[in-house]
C-alpha cells in the first residue's frame, strides 16, 4: 500500500486540510442536519432548476435563518452550490444523501461514537472505553449493546450489518466447500451468519458462541425463521479463558469478531481454538484490514473506525493492520493457508489451519 509513503499535498492544500480538521465536527453535525432536516432532498428534487433559499425554507418549514447558515455552511463543505441566488446539489451532496455506505457511517458515528469521542483522549491514557458511560456503566460495549438507546443500537446494527451482509455471499461457498457441516460461530450477533448457513446448506449445524443479551436476541430470531432444530446456542464470555470452546466441529468462523479485542487476547481466543478444532478442521476469519484496501478512502475509514474501539467499545482494539493480525494466528498455532482479499465492500478472508 502506497497511500500513506509520502505528504502528497502542497503548503497551500495541507493548511486548507488543517482548516477542515479544525471545523471538523461543524462540518459533520451540519452535513447530517442537512440530510435529515430534508434540505438536501428539496435541492435534489428540484434537479437542474435549482431552489432559492425562500422556495426551500417553504418546502422544509424550518425557520429562515436557520435554513440560510446551514446552506452557507453547506456551500463550503461541497454539499451545494448557489448561481443566480438558486441552489443545486454536488455530486457530494448526493452520496451524502443516497449512499447506503455513507449513511450506514455518519449515523453510526453519531448516534455511537460522537459524544464518547469526546472522552477519547482518556480512553488512549487508560486503556478503557471512557466514553462508553455517556450510556451507562459496563467495561465494554458488547455488555450492555442490547440495553442501548434503540435508535443507537439501530446504527450499530446497520453500521456492522452493512459491511458483514455484502460479504457473506461471496464467502459461504468457500466455508462449505470442503464437506463443512458442523460449525461453530463466535460472536454470532443477531444470528445471520447462522442464518446464512442454514439456507445455503440443508446439512448446516451451527453453534453460536457469544454473551447471554446477544444470544436472547438471536435465538429470537433464528426460532422466528425456523432453523431452531438446526442451531443452538452457548451462553460464553469469550475473555474468560477458563470457558472452554466445544470440540466435534468441523470448522470455527468469526466475522468481524477479534477486531473487538487486543493482541493479546486475540491469541488467547486462538489458542482456545486450537484447542477446539482438530487436524483437519479450519478456522475462518472474515476481516477488514486497512492496510489490504483497494482505497484511500476506505483504509482511512477503517483507520477511524480504530478509535471507536479506543473509546466506545472496549478501550484496547482496533481495525487491524494484516501483518500485526496475522502475528498473532502465527503466536496461537495457526498458518493461513487461503488467503481472499477484496470481498464485499472491504473484507479478507483467511482460511487458517493448525500447523504441522
Amino acid at each position: 500500500m502506497t497511500f500513506f509513503s509520502k505528504d502528497k499535498k502542497s503548503a497551500l492544500q495541507a493548511i486548507e486540510t488543517a482548516q477542515w480538521i479544525a471545523f471538523a465536527p461543524v462540518v459533520f453535525q451540519a452535513t447530517r442536519i442537512l440530510r435529515n432536516s430534508g434540505i438536501l432532498l428539496a435541492v435534489q428534487e428540484s434537479k437542474s432548476a435549482g431552489l432559492t433559499l425562500e422556495e426551500i425554507v417553504e418546502k422544509v418549514n424550518l425557520p429562515h435563518y436557520g435554513v440560510r447558515v446551514l446552506l452557507e455552511s453547506g456551500l463550503g463543505i461541497g454539499l451545494v452550490t448557489v448561481n443566480d441566488q438558486k441552489y443545486r446539489l454536488t455530486k457530494t451532496g448526493h452520496f451524502i444523501l443516497n449512499d447506503e455506505l455513507t449513511k450506514a457511517n455518519l449515523d453510526f458515528i453519531h448516534d455511537v461514537c460522537y459524544q464518547g469521542l469526546f472522552h477519547l483522549d482518556k480512553s488512549i491514557e487508560n486503556g478503557k472505553p471512557e466514553g462508553l458511560k455517556v450510556f451507562g456503566e459496563w467495561p465494554t460495549i458488547y455488555e450492555g449493546l442490547s440495553q442501548l438507546p434503540q435508535h443507537v443500537q439501530k446504527s450499530w446494527f446497520g453500521f456492522d450489518h452493512y459491511y458483514s451482509d455484502t460479504a457473506f455471499p461471496v464467502v459461504l461457498p468457500h466455508v462449505f466447500k470442503n464437506g463443512t457441516k458442523k460449525i461453530i460461530d463466535i460472536g454470532g450477533n443477531t444470528g445471520k451468519w447462522a442464518v446464512a448457513c442454514a439456507k445455503h446448506s440443508a446439512d448446516a449445524q451451527v453453534t453460536i458462541l457469544d454473551l447471554p443479551g446477544q444470544l436472547n436476541v438471536a435465538k429470537a430470531k433464528i426460532e422466528q425463521l425456523g432453523f431452531a432444530d438446526r442451531v443452538s446456542f452457548q451462553a460464553v464470555n469469550i475473555l474468560d479463558e477458563t470457558q472452554q470452546f466445544p470440540k466435534g466441529h468441523d470448522a470455527i468462523w468469526m466475522s468481524q469478531f477479534l477486531d473487538c479485542f487486543s493482541d493479546a487476547e486475540i491469541v488467547s481466543i486462538l489458542k482456545r481454538c486450537h484447542e477446539a478444532i482438530d487436524e483437519n478442521g479450519y478456522v475462518f476469519i472474515l476481516e477488514t484490514f486497512w492496510d489490504l484496501q483497494r482505497f484511500e478512502a476506505s483504509a482511512f475509514s477503517l483507520q477511524q473506525t480504530s478509535l471507536y474501539f479506543t473509546a466506545m467499545a472496549n478501550g484496547n482494539s482496533q481495525m487491524y493492520h494484516s501483518d500485526v493480525f496475522k502475528k498473532c494466528v502465527y503466536e496461537a498455532g495457526f498458518e493461513v493457508v487461503e488467503q481472499i482479499d477484496n470481498i464485499g465492500v472491504s473484507h479478507t478472508l483467511l482460511k487458517c489451519k493448525k500447523r504441522q
